[in-house]
């Protein structure tokens, strides 16, 4: 089956190791890889499938990625998808919580991506654009977009994106657009996804609890395991949002026993500028707080933090996405979908001027926007080619 699908792989391999700019960002180029040059979905199903993911916890470009690869192979495929997505990534950041020590912490903050940052504001525009010109068809969705544009830039609440997203969807329900007339059979729902999702939760709660109250030798195994997997099971926001979580976890409650904030917010920084989810900041800090235990237990964070923080996100959009479909043939969550996309545009340009406004404005920046911008709309040149483009020219002319 993985044969037949190898070429799809491949893509989703180049855009593990090319995708910047957060999930706003991973979103303009999935739209560019996946919709103009693949034709894997439609323009339409990718922001449909975002939309949904934006009501769930955990991390929603990884998912939705997942449901890419779902469409195309099912189950199998899908999980496939998000290991090859997820890799490169956390590999990085893992490796970080091993070389950190070795490094003065301020020559990390090298030159070589100062241009990744600009870049990735030409393809949040980009993506603005396309999505604006699918989803924003009547003033009614116009004004929900601007709504959801200045609450999601003013209010950093991890709860704005779904609560938005509702609110758009309950708005739009007021038009009289009719469901078109499409057979299309039920999709079979996987319960064995939510149960296991729920058992694991239990399980890793029941033993990390264990394990602390009888001061096992490998309660610290446990506890980061059930530590990983309630983030990835209650966040929202995204990677600001965890970023905060692992803080008040790892450094103010255990009073920098495991690592100490500095050592956090440069593993959070390094990951921004790494391309990949930005939840594979948790391999480096499963790293950082299993160090003192030995080579081996580091390694051992290293994976087990982001397979706990991620799976929750597999098997939650793996279990609801059915019944999302399932619901669409329903008038009400039909007519939900137009005011849920313009919410998500409304998302996508809050990060543009977000990201726009938090880089310095010097001509070459404005200029590798504005070219990012013209080369993503004007042309077929993939999208991988123009970051390898502007790494390059962060390292050729470094100190410039």
């Amino acid at each position: 089956m993985f044969l037949r699908h190898i070429s799809f792989l491949k893509a989703v391999l180049l855009h593990s190791l090319t995708a910047f700019g957060g999930p706003q960002g991973h979103l303009a180029m999935m739209m560019k890889t996946f919709v103009q040059q693949r034709k894997d979905v439609t323009e339409q199903e990718l922001m449909e499938y975002n939309a949904f993911c934006q009501l769930l916890p955990g991390a929603s470009s990884s998912q939705t990625l997942t449901l890419i690869g779902y469409k195309r192979g099912g189950v199998m495929l899908a999980v496939a998808t998000l290991l090859i997505w997820i890799t490169p990534a956390c590999l990085l950041m893992g490796s970080l919580s091993f070389l950190l020590q070795y490094f003065d912490k301020r020559a990390l903050q090298v030159d070589i991506f100062k241009y990744v940052q600009p870049m990735a504001v030409g393809f949040l525009a980009y993506g603005g654009i396309k999505a604006y010109q699918i989803s924003i068809r009547s003033m009614a969705t116009f004004i929900i977009m601007l709504v959801a544009m200045l609450a999601s830039y003013f209010l950093k609440s991890p709860w704005t994106f779904p609560a938005l997203i509702i609110l758009g969807g309950i708005i739009s329900n007021f038009s009289n657009k009719r469901i078109p007339d499409i057979a299309e059979k039920p999709k079979k729902i996987q319960w064995g996804n939510l149960w296991l999702f729920a058992l694991i939760f239990i399980l890793a709660g029941f033993f990390s609890e264990m394990a602390r109250a009888n001061n096992w030798i490998t309660r610290r195994p446990f506890n980061l395991f059930e530590n990983f997997y309630r983030f990835g099971s209650l966040v929202f926001g995204g990677g600001d949002i965890l970023i905060a979580m692992m803080l008040e976890q790892y450094v103010f409650r255990a009073k920098s026993t495991f690592m100490t904030s500095e050592e956090l917010l440069t593993g959070a920084g390094i990951m921004r500028a790494m391309p990949g989810p930005t939840f594979s900041v948790s391999a480096y800090v499963g790293g950082m707080v299993m160090r003192n235990l030995g080579t081996g237990a580091q390694f051992l964070g290293c994976i087990l933090a982001p397979v706990a923080i991620f799976l929750p996100s597999l098997l939650l959009v793996l279990f609801f996405f059915p019944i999302w479909n399932n619901l669409k043939k329903h008038v009400m969550i039909y007519r939900a979908l137009e005011g849920i996309n313009a919410v998500v545009v409304g998302i996508m340009w809050a990060a543009t001027f977000f990201l726009f406004l938090s880089i310095s404005l010097t001509w070459y920046n404005l200029l590798i926007m504005a070219g990012t911008l013209a080369i993503l709309c004007f042309t077929r040149l993939p999208s991988p080619v123009i970051v390898i483009a502007c790494i390059l020219a962060g390292w050729l002319l470094k100190g410039a």
